[in-house]
């Protein structure tokens, strides 16, 4: 073998991931909250950006030209800016203005320690018992329960657990009712006690059977008691009237989650239009001043001219990176209204299998792109509002050759269930068996899965008596 040193020269085409590249991915996968955080500190980190006015809008739209794509951003900044316009957005002065909102006025709504405190300062004087009130309300959790032992308590201020369970004892009174039990047992039975309720076994059964009666052990309790399935039954029914979360419906505001859609369909005749929402963010321009400075009658040292080249060069891309993002996510979202039609127009049940390949081999764009684009987005529909995610959904292939997506199915598993009778409610099997004769294949497990995710339980816990 002979070894050696030699020069070989090869051409290849490499993808480079460039900044700007970077930047129009990280764009693309934006949903419209983040995309406004995101324009919001490009705005701070250049100056030459600047929110565009919406005074001009009209103007823009008459004197909005089409604009062809190049394929680099390395231009005569000059000749670029001659007619004024840039990708479709206008530049104007910055002025200030004064927005009105109606969040300035919002105010919070008391949280469940809050409302405790204002009961608790009109039930008990200044003093040590308010003090331990004060206390026990600290340690109250955000779904009503006391989270700190009653011994620790007394501890804490030195005196005996008779007198912090006379504190307590006050608080269990508060509203919501049930607040401040130690437990759910403790918890349901302050429910009765305030309802008054005359049912001799439902505080047994709360004291003894809880946990029989979630696994819906109705005849063990019967016989245990010596009574009825029957009368289980009407006891069972009153105890799931007891709120076992007293203090759920406060909390804070801060835990909320909006949705904004991203995407907005609407049906006009007899078809379906693509909205894509970007009135919510912020129209970007490039500042007069800035361009000014470029022109070649205008006396500006190299560096500076440099630097403000660098920064339009960068608003440009950042311009061009919004614009694509908004023609991608209508391209995708057509594509799926064009298969998810039947799901449009009947709903959920009618929702078909879908996949990002095929998406994307309709468009013939990357499979990845596809996902980029649909991610952390939600569209607004006739049918309510959906995460795009949710139209990509996993499909049972059928006896006849077509596929069933999962949400249908599971729309289809909900609807029987419902017609069921509530002394013989349907088995997994049942429901299985059901499921073929419309010629949907699928095993008894799947139908469990399905079932637990719609939150349905098993037969044995729907059995009524």
């Amino acid at each position: 073998m002979r070894m050696g040193f030699g020069l070989h020269l090869e051409q290849t085409q490499k993808l480079i991931m460039t900044p700007e590249l970077r930047q129009a991915i990280v764009i693309l996968q934006l949903s419209t909250l983040e995309l406004v955080q995101y324009l919001q500190q490009q705005l701070l980190e250049n100056p030459v950006l600047e929110l565009k006015e919406e005074a001009d809008d009209k103007e823009a739209a008459e004197s909005q030209d089409p604009v062809e794509e190049t394929e680099s951003f390395d231009v005569d900044w000059e000749s670029y800016f001659h007619d004024g316009s840039d990708l479709g957005y206008i530049r104007s002065p910055r002025e200030e203005t004064r927005e009105y909102s109606y969040e300035n006025y919002l105010s919070e709504a008391p949280t469940l320690q809050e409302h405790l405190a204002l009961q608790l300062k009109l039930a008990l004087p200044e003093g040590r018992g308010r003090e331990i009130g004060e206390f026990l309300i600290g340690n109250i959790d955000d779904h009503g329960y006391l989270r700190v032992p009653v011994p620790e308590v007394a501890r804490y201020f030195d005196v005996d657990e008779q007198e912090v369970l006379e504190v307590l004892s006050v608080i269990q009174g508060f509203d919501p009712v049930g607040v401040g039990a130690r437990d759910l047992a403790e918890c349901l039975l302050i429910q009765l006690a305030q309802r008054g309720e005359t049912n001799p076994y439902v505080q047994k059964i709360i004291q003894e059977h809880l946990q029989d009666l979630a696994d819906g052990r109705i005849a063990k309790i019967a016989r245990s008691l010596g009574v009825s399935t029957l009368e289980v039954q009407e006891a069972a029914d009153i105890i799931k009237t007891l709120d076992p979360k007293p203090g759920r419906y406060f909390g804070n505001l801060n835990d909320v989650r909006y949705v904004v859609p991203d995407v907005v369909v609407e049906r006009v005749g007899h078809d379906y239009v693509v909205l894509v929402n970007d009135a919510s963010g912020p129209r970007l321009g490039i500042s007069p001043l800035y361009k000014s400075l470029l022109r070649r009658d205008v006396s500006c040292d190299e560096e500076t001219r440099k630097f403000i080249e660098t920064k339009l060069n960068a608003a440009a891309w950042v311009i061009k990176s919004i614009e694509q993002r908004r023609l991608t996510l209508y391209r995708v979202v057509n594509c799926i209204v064009d298969f998810q039609r039947d799901f449009l127009e009947k709903g959920i049940k009618y929702l078909r299998p879908l996949n990002l390949r095929q998406v994307a081999e309709v468009l013939g764009m990357h499979e990845s792109t596809v996902s980029r684009a649909t991610a952390n987005k939600y569209i607004q529909t006739p049918q309510g509002v959906f995460e795009l995610k949710f139209f990509f959904a996993s499909g049972v292939q059928n006896t006849g050759g077509t596929s069933t997506s999962a949400e249908s199915i599971k729309k289809t598993i909900q609807e029987y269930v419902q017609t069921e009778a509530p002394k013989k409610p349907y088995t997994d099997q049942e429901i299985t068996e059901h499921l073929k004769r419309q010629g949907i294949r699928i095993s008894r497990r799947t139908v469990a899965k399905y079932r637990d995710e719609l939150g349905i339980l098993s037969a044995a816990k729907r059995r009524r008596y």
